[in-house]
């Protein structure tokens, strides 16, 4: 055995063991699904407050509840409650560990604290009062120190009979409630000062607000929607024109045609353990430090080009490994990395992104009972939801929806995929590959859905013979998801 083939074992146990290590650890970690939830909840109650003029006529009230539903302000404090739930538990998770720690049990605890504020204020609207202000009074006071500690006792005041008012009401609940709660709690103060001019203008900037939040609900539903209902149509369709025609039917296309693979599996490995693992775990941090380069906080900006030069590096390191571990076999056998402009691929795109849409959605759903709230999420996606600034979105776009639908589409559909078949059988060079795509993202509790993902871009490929059609699907499903972080995000900064 050559000492290249030892670092190389010894790598690919390190790599494994790295992988494993990371899916487990992210089973404490909260779901982005959990937040969108609420921000979806958020800009929700901003809708219900909607109020179209009569000139308006009938049709957009119809349309603001057909979109958010009978009940709103009820269907939220159940919202709430199911998170204030699944927070408790996670707290109590971890809080049952040896050595917890204590980052993470703050950042529960804040959580909580703010989940249970919030949900206080959806009860007052809701008319019951003495819950509201039970609620507000068992948050701890932590000496005024946090947000919920000043703000808690001005909500009880606010709802107090009689009522309390504080010198300071207003700042805080300017500076700690956001959106719908902000309005709501701003409206009651004004309300009982007594400042009518203040009041007619918080209630016409809602109205704006409120318009604008239907549009984007109208929107976050709409794009998944149609092309749910069009990604039914057409797996009925496709399935049915396979039963007739099997062999030249659409879903056999190239199904016959194999790849000819002139490398073996240490050359897969070398590929992947040094282009993904030692160029991404090991060689990018260890060239940050050397330079000082560390992570920035808050600041929106230097956190999506931070990302875009991190992915940047990697993508430059990942292709150098792919090329000097190929090029002993130049020129490659016909069939290899296909890029065909003159080709259907737009076709194959857009129709796997439809099929994806329905399977994706009906795993998730299933998916989000298992892990119930838990197991990660793609660090980029809190990011691009809590941060409106233009520059910074669009900086996470090049990098979810350009740089990383070419990269990884090269690297697992261009490469591993088609390396596989020299072992499996097609299909399973598909599932092998997808369940890798899913696992490297690192979140155990997306690892469902993106293999459901993962199979339907190699499908896609297969069919297609052309990388440029797994990559429109890829492009579009992560545009799609940046788009409703987007929108989703608005709710909490009106």
């Amino acid at each position: 055995m050559t000492l290249k083939r030892i670092i190389l074992i010894v790598l690919t146990l390190l790599a494994l063991a790295y992988l494993g290590l990371s899916l487990v650890g992210s089973w404490t970690q909260p779901q982005i699904q959990s937040r969108l939830e609420l921000y979806q909840t958020n800009l929700v109650l901003h809708g219900s407050e909607w109020r179209p003029d009569r000139g308006e006529g009938e049709q957009l009230l119809t349309l603001r509840d057909n979109i958010i539903g009978e009940n709103a302000t009820r269907a939220a404090l159940d919202q709430y409650q199911t998170a204030i739930a699944s927070t408790e538990e996670n707290w109590r998770r971890v809080r049952a560990r040896e050595l917890p720690p204590p980052a993470t049990v703050q950042k529960l605890e804040q959580s909580l604290d703010e989940l249970k504020l919030r949900s206080g204020i959806i009860r007052a609207e809701l008319g019951k009062t003495e819950e509201a202000i039970a609620t507000w009074k068992s948050l701890p006071v932590q000496n005024g120190v946090s947000a919920t500690a000043k703000t808690a006792p001005v909500l009880v005041g606010l709802w107090s009979e009689p009522p309390r008012l504080l010198p300071d009401a207003e700042p805080i609940l300017r500076q700690n409630l956001e959106g719908w709660f902000r309005y709501q709690t701003l409206a009651r103060l004004y309300s009982l000062q007594e400042r009518q001019e203040a009041l007619a203008e918080l209630n016409a900037r809602e109205q704006e607000i409120a318009e604008e939040a239907v549009y984007k609900l109208a929107i976050v539903s709409a794009i998944p929607g149609l092309g749910l209902v069009a990604g039914i149509i057409l797996l009925i369709i496709l399935g049915i024109q396979w039963l007739i025609n099997r062999k030249e039917a659409i879903l056999a296309t190239n199904s016959d045609v194999e790849w000819s693979v002139p490398w073996d599996g240490e050359t897969i490995a070398q590929v992947f353990v040094l282009g993904f693992f030692l160029i991404g775990q090991l060689a990018i941090p260890i060239l940050f430090q050397i330079i000082g380069l560390k992570p920035p906080a808050g600041d929106a900006r230097l956190q999506a080009f931070y990302v875009l030069l991190t992915y940047v590096l990697l993508v430059c390191g990942g292709v150098g490994v792919l090329y000097l571990s190929l090029k002993p076999f130049f020129p490659l056998p016909e069939g290899w990395f296909r890029f065909k402009f003159r080709d259907n691929w737009i076709f194959w795109g857009l129709g796997g992104y439809c099929v994806a849409l329905p399977l994706v959605i009906l795993v998730s759903l299933i998916n989000q009972q298992l892990w119930d709230g838990r197991g990660g999420s793609n660090p980029i996606l809190p990011i691009a939801l809590e941060n409106r600034d233009g520059l910074a979105l669009a900086i996470f776009f090049v990098t979810a929806s350009i740089a990383a639908p070419v990269f990884e589409e090269l690297m697992f559909r261009g490469f591993l995929l088609p390396s596989l078949t020299r072992y499996l059988p097609l299909w399973g060079a598909i599932a092998a590959s997808g369940l890798l795509f899913a696992a490297v993202h690192l979140s155990i509790s997306e690892v469902l859905p993106l293999f459901v993902l993962g199979m339907v871009l190699g499908f896609v490929y297969t069919r297609s013979r052309n990388l440029l059609a797994p990559m429109l699907l890829h492009s579009l499903w992560n545009s799609g998801t940046l788009l409703s972080l987007y929108l989703l995000g608005s709710a909490g900064s009106s």
